[in-house]
């Protein structure tokens, strides 16, 4: 019961993080909205980062952010993003389906060398370092349309755009 709370909770995070996803506006991929913020193209990468790093929670018992490049080259075709994006989610969602709540239950632990960062179970995790900061990033996202005057979709029920319809 608890492994498929986890699994629908996932797969309903992921569905809707791929709609606002399909969104995205291939001719402003290098816009951001503020001089501290991520591209457009850079924070939909780092969404698709952030769902390698969930597949990585099952596939490792820690990820060591020392070992990765610090910066991807930020993808800057909206189907370039969504291929990753559906192809990282076959395979989360292949993992999920395989593992059993013994392994949902172990320690994982998200490092920087020797800086214990996260140590928690698989499933505390990917909930916390994988999903709950995809669905930031995704709120951002979200932001960066409407400031594009790019129609937002509804997430957790219909959105401005939706309703004015």
């Amino acid at each position: 019961m608890v492994k498929q709370l986890i699994i629908g909770d996932a797969m309903h995070e992921l569905a809707i993080t791929r709609r606002i996803l399909e969104r995205l506006p291939e001719e402003h991929m290098t816009w951001k909205p503020h001089a501290k913020s991520m591209t457009l193209g850079g924070l939909s990468t780092h969404m698709i980062n952030l769902l390698n790093w969930q597949v990585a929670i099952f596939l490792y018992p820690e990820f060591d952010l020392s070992t990765v490049p610090h910066r991807r080259e930020p993808l800057v075709r909206r189907v370039e993003v969504l291929e990753e994006f559906d192809a990282n989610v076959v395979k989360l969602e292949k993992l999920l389906a395989e593992c059993d709540e013994k392994t949902l239950g172990e320690e994982w632990t998200l490092r920087n060398g020797d800086h214990i960062i996260l140590r928690k179970p698989r499933a505390i995790a990917l909930r916390t370092f994988g999903l709950s900061h995809m669905v930031h990033h995704r709120a951002q996202l979200g932001v960066y349309l409407r400031l594009l005057d790019i129609p937002v979709p509804g997430l957790y029920g219909p959105s401005a755009d939706e309703e004015s319809k």
